[in-house]
């Protein structure tokens, strides 16, 4: 009896120890978001400074992912490379208008995103065809699929209910929208994106590394051979996908290799600030505003206009302000206060998982002493 009860109390210490070990990686994690709005860090700031959105539109290698191929957003996006991969840094906020357009909304809205350190974008830069290629045709894979050369994630056509997310009417004139987290990310290629990197170039980056032109290749003929991810060789070899004006929009799958979680593509974390939100029936977004740190979505219910303004007060802080059709107005600041470089959360999370641990050991210890007693008699 006593070793099966010490049996239970070392159980216990094991589960105090583990849930710690994953409550410091949720604290690493939210640590990110202070970064989130903030330029990315790089080595090359006076090469960043030089370039723009009117930079040269130089050839780009399509044999993988090039720090080149993201320099017209330099102002926002880092790209350098380690190893074998090339690690790019965003916010995951693009320099383009958002939301207007979209007929199907969530109430989500777009907040930066911390894509930096830790949690940068990792594309190989060698990729390789998967012996078992991933398609995402009929079955969405959650999270993003590819990486725009603006820092916006890319995600498949597909929502979370299967269904095709563009004639679905939730996505905006650029082809995006917002998730739960109140991460912006497109759902067809952002072909737009060739006015600044110029057509041919790529405009974004599979997830396994390789390149995703727009609707055709650098002489301006229309590929008339993709195979089911939208994907080809060129006359070098070099094996790219395409957008298309129907469905997949992008690349149908994924045809190089990558690592798979679940339903996942291993990929960077969002950092919600506040609770997801549930669609608003009828309501279409008809303007969007941005003044630095300062947001302001309206949007129309049967003929009346209503407002969804925010602000980011801090590097914890966003203050909401909620402006109904109806004319009722309210305000919420949500907040990741921080103890100790923690999310206040987590650390209360952790403390309630180390509380629950004490409690449960001094009650087998209790249990040991009554057996003790009963033995003793």
């Amino acid at each position: 009896m006593r070793t099966r009860n010490s049996y239970y109390v070392v159980l216990t210490l094991i589960f105090i120890a583990t849930n710690c070990f994953k409550t410091s990686q949720l604290i690493a994690h939210h640590n990110h978001f202070h970064k989130a709005h903030v330029r990315p860090n790089s080595n090359q700031q006076s090469e960043k400074a030089k370039s723009s959105v009117n930079a040269p539109k130089k050839k780009v290698s399509l044999t993988g992912p090039r720090s080149d191929a993201f320099r017209p957003f330099s102002k926002t996006v880092s790209a350098r490379v380690d190893a074998d991969v090339l690690v790019v840094e965003s916010n995951g906020m693009p320099d383009h208008d958002m939301m207007v357009g979209i007929r199907s909304w969530q109430q989500q809205v777009p907040l930066p995103q911390p894509f930096v350190g830790d949690n940068a974008w990792r594309l190989p830069m060698k990729p390789q065809f998967a012996n078992q290629p991933i398609s995402v045709l009929k079955k969405p894979l959650r999270g993003a699929i590819a990486l725009a050369v603006n820092g916006v994630p890319i995600f498949c056509a597909l929502n979370n209910r299967g269904e095709d997310t563009f004639l679905a009417g939730e996505l905006d004139h650029w082809g995006g929208h917002c998730g739960r987290g109140d991460d912006y990310h497109y759902h067809i290629a952002p072909v737009h994106l060739e006015d600044a990197v110029g057509i041919g170039n790529p405009i974004g980056y599979a997830l396994d590394g390789y390149p995703i032109l727009g609707y055709t290749d650098a002489d301006g003929s229309v590929p008339s051979d993709l195979d089911e991810f939208n994907g080809h060789k060129d006359a070098h070899g070099n094996y790219h996908y395409h957008a298309t004006k129907s469905f997949p929009y992008v690349n149908g799958g994924l045809k190089g290799k990558v690592t798979l979680r679940g339903d996942q593509i291993e990929q960077p974390r969002d950092s919600p600030v506040r609770p997801g939100q549930s669609p608003l029936k009828g309501a279409t977004v008809t303007e969007f505003k941005r003044n630095k740190d300062r947001f302001d979505v309206t949007y129309e219910v049967a003929g009346k206009s209503g407002h969804v303004k925010y602000k980011i007060l801090d590097d914890e802080q966003v203050e909401f302000v909620y402006q109904q059709p109806s004319g009722s107005s309210s305000t919420v600041v949500y907040r990741r206060g921080r103890i100790g470089g923690g999310d206040f959360f987590v650390a209360y999370l952790l403390g309630s998982i180390v509380v629950f641990g004490l409690l449960a050991t001094a009650l087998i210890m209790r249990r040991n002493s009554k057996i003790r007693k009963e033995e003793l008699k």
